[in-house]
């Protein structure tokens, strides 16, 4: 089944584009791979990104492969501002060739999924969040228990990169994870 990619918001892929089109933008990005491309970039997948806040999830921003050829060379991260959407930054580095293996796995899945990305900072952990509403709107929405989650790699020691799980199971994990430890000689 092929997945419904949501349309990212114009605003968000316009500053992605200007960005781009910027030397200064692209030369003080520190990604070698976006500054050697030889030929046209164009960014493409847009998914967005939300944070997990214990079981909520918040928006947080969209997030575009960059593509030179055949090949995602870096990745643009956008964020919503209270003046509306603004470009933040590129980035390479091992999530974008994660993040694509991982779109092609759910790309060959029987169920229709809405890809996003689902970030848990206590972790340092990236996900593939595949909601299974594709016609829900991707700035909103709770995990559903049948959603899967696909841990990027690089994972969390214990976490299996690549594997999907369902919500139900492995967000209990994750919470009991990102739980803090009670201080020694503190009561639990």
């Amino acid at each position: 089944m092929p997945l419904h990619v949501p349309p990212a918001p114009a605003p968000a892929l316009r500053t992605v584009l200007t960005a781009l089109g910027s030397p200064t933008a692209v030369r003080e990005a520190r990604t070698p791979s976006l500054l050697r491309a030889q030929g046209p970039v164009t960014p493409e997948l847009p998914l967005p990104v939300h944070v997990l806040d214990g079981t909520a999830t918040r928006l947080t921003g969209w997030r575009f492969l960059i593509r030179c050829g055949e090949r995602s060379v870096a990745a643009a991260e956008t964020m919503l501002t209270p003046d509306g959407w603004a470009f933040s930054h590129f980035f390479e580095g091992p999530y974008i060739p994660s993040t694509e293996r991982a779109l092609r796995q759910a790309e060959v899945m029987p169920q229709p999924y809405q890809p996003r990305l689902l970030s848990i900072p206590g972790l340092y952990m990236l996900a593939l969040w595949l909601h299974g509403d594709c016609a829900a709107d991707a700035a909103t929405g709770r995990l559903a228990a049948t959603d899967l989650l696909v841990p990027l790699a690089p994972a969390p020691p214990g976490i299996a990169a690549h594997r999907p799980h369902r919500a139900a199971e492995l967000l209990p994990v994750l919470t009991h994870r990102v739980t803090p430890a009670p201080l020694l000689g503190s009561p639990a």
